[in-house]
């Protein structure tokens, strides 16, 4: 549990300046610290478990603690998230800031952008269509696409600059009209060809495949885990970190956000 991780290391932080201050010897504050840990744990086990609505159990991937005492991050197998107290009697949906200094943190976009990195790291290169530079590239941005989008192609005849600036794009499947449209049979062809990259381009350019549509084909599972992750149309840019950008970028913008200007 992400969340949990964090929280505990922020409190053995505090907790070893305060051991500082008084010398009260760090096996007592482990022995304090272990407690609390096993309690949101135990806690965060028990609302994944048995978590209803309406006298129906509810579809829960994960629950998380949060860094406020007795509230905790649900996730659904939908993606979907709200947050709930202990026992699970009341429920609060929206986003939890952290009031920082001087800025606001989104703690919620934070776990869904950590959520979202951890689900595309898992999905093989083997499975995508990657356009990369001769060199190692100093990033990489997954984009959901779609061949009949104007922004996509836009985006698509970008890549030659992107690549030279050191930054891959790492193709995945999302036909905006559905898995019934003319654009995911234009995808499944372009990952059943011989040459992915080479079918892609063509097909931003509105040429005719040559390739069946009819091979094992991953287009239909990526265009139902874009919903899930949050992709709502296309370009859909996923950086590293997870975050989503949605729609064109150009270069130097995108190169800006990845902290590559002063490489």
């Amino acid at each position: 549990m992400p969340n949990t991780i964090r929280e505990v290391e922020d409190t053995m932080h505090q907790r070893r300046s305060l051991v500082a201050k008084s010398c009260v010897p760090w096996l007592a504050l482990t022995g304090l610290l272990l407690p609390v840990v096993a309690s949101a744990d135990a806690v965060a086990e028990r609302l994944a478990e048995t978590l209803q609505v309406n006298g129906q159990s509810m579809p829960v991937e994960q629950v998380n603690a949060t860094p406020m005492d007795g509230v905790y991050h649900v996730i659904l197998d939908s993606g979907e998230s709200f947050y709930s107290n202990a026992d699970g009697s009341h429920f609060l949906v929206g986003d939890l800031y952290q009031n920082a200094d001087n800025r606001l943190i989104n703690l919620t976009e934070q776990a869904q952008n950590q959520e979202r990195a951890e689900v595309l790291a898992s999905i093989p290169a083997s499975e995508r269509v990657v356009f990369q530079g001769v060199n190692e590239p100093k990033a990489t941005v997954i984009v959901f696409t779609d061949p009949t989008c104007p922004y996509c192609v836009r985006l698509h005849e970008a890549i030659p600059e992107l690549n030279e600036r050191g930054i891959a794009v790492h193709y995945m499947a999302f036909p905006r009209a559905g898995m019934g449209s003319g654009a995911a049979t234009t995808l499944e062809q372009v990952w059943c060809s011989e040459n992915r990259s080479e079918a892609m381009t063509q097909a931003k350019q509105d040429q005719t495949l040559a390739a069946s549509a009819n091979c094992d084909n991953p287009v239909a599972e990526q265009y139902e885990l874009g919903k899930v992750l949050g992709v709502q149309g296309t370009p859909a840019i996923v950086l590293p970190n997870g975050q989503m950008v949605p729609g064109f970028v150009p270069p130097d913008r995108l190169v800006s956000m990845l902290g590559l200007n002063d490489e």
